[in-house]
């Protein structure tokens, strides 16, 4: 196969124009011109031998191909900033420099704040930022393989706990719970409150063979919602434990017995960032803050 050479300004325009949708607004971004962005490209695809974007009316959108592309060039681009603030970083003898943490909502409020206390008195030049993504589809993981963070905070599955291309490990393995008003005498005859991110596939198995839960009649944005719609006595949830943390004094937590489903959480990062020094801390502070396997809420 021949080598095909892309210089970082290549790479800049291909995330550009993805994130913008467009040549025009990617021009903007990068102090080109709409034709001269469009050029570049052209350039680009000719030098790889495939479409990259799908040129229409209302802007440019990438293929397949071309996700793939700008997925990679995202790492790429990521890795030079890297080596940058690692090299700097060894002259002074610091770890430092941004680093890009996407993490589900209970995780980002309940899991994250002490591992990130603690790193910035071990790590004080590292500069994490936290993004909110919800658990659906490719979730958190998804926006680390797309070059989006540097590390995700995830839903792992039983069979295959780190998605393919990536790397990480289990940090937590979580039971659910039936949620419910304060003393109701009959929790489980009351109405389902559900949201989107909530249960893996095996959960979901679990929760099919229980013939007491009926289908959702309301529907919340996240488990805080859902909480509060809980508290407030619109009827009963199953949750798992991260999302209980914190919850208001109208909620009465209920052990759903020996054989309730669990959620496994975990981080993930890529093979090229988990030997950074800056990845490397942060994984290092949330395997001290691993708690062992719960069997009980």
């Amino acid at each position: 196969m021949q080598s095909v050479d892309l210089a970082p300004q290549e790479l800049r325009t291909l995330v550009a124009v993805a994130d913008e949708g467009g040549f025009s607004a990617a021009g903007a971004r990068l102090g080109s011109t709409q034709s001269a962005v469009s050029h570049a490209v052209r350039g680009i695809e000719r030098k790889l031998g495939v479409v990259l974007f799908e040129r229409g009316r209302y802007g440019a959108r990438p293929t397949p191909a071309g996700a793939r592309a700008v997925a990679h060039a995202r790492r790429v681009l990521r890795m030079l900033e890297v080596m940058v603030a690692e090299t700097r970083g060894v002259q002074a003898a610091v770890v430092g420099g941004p680093l890009r943490i996407a993490a589900f909502r209970s995780a980002a409020l309940y899991l994250l704040p002490p591992v990130l206390e603690r790193l910035a008195v071990s790590h004080p030049g590292i500069e994490p930022t936290v993004r909110v993504v919800r658990e659906i589809g490719p979730g958190t993981a998804g926006e680390v393989a797309e070059g989006r963070a540097d590390l995700g905070i995830a839903t792992v599955g039983t069979g295959q706990p780190v998605p393919p291309g990536l790397v990480g490990d289990v940090l937590l393995e979580e039971p659910y719970a039936l949620v419910h008003p304060v003393g109701h005498p009959a929790p489980r005859s009351l109405p389902l409150v559900d949201w989107a991110e909530n249960c893996s596939s095996y959960t979901r198995a679990w929760w099919a063979a229980q013939d007491w839960i009926p289908a959702a009649t309301v529907r919340a944005e996240d488990d805080g919602a859902v909480l509060s719609m809980v508290g407030s006595g619109f009827g009963m949830a199953i949750m798992p434990r991260l999302s209980l943390t914190g919850a208001p004094p109208s909620v009465e937590v209920t052990d759903l017995g020996a054989r309730r489903p669990t959620r496994k959480v975990g981080y993930v990062t890529t093979p090229e960032l988990a030997a950074t020094t800056a990845v490397r801390a942060v994984v290092r502070e949330l395997r001290a803050g691993r708690k062992p396997q719960v069997s009980a809420v």
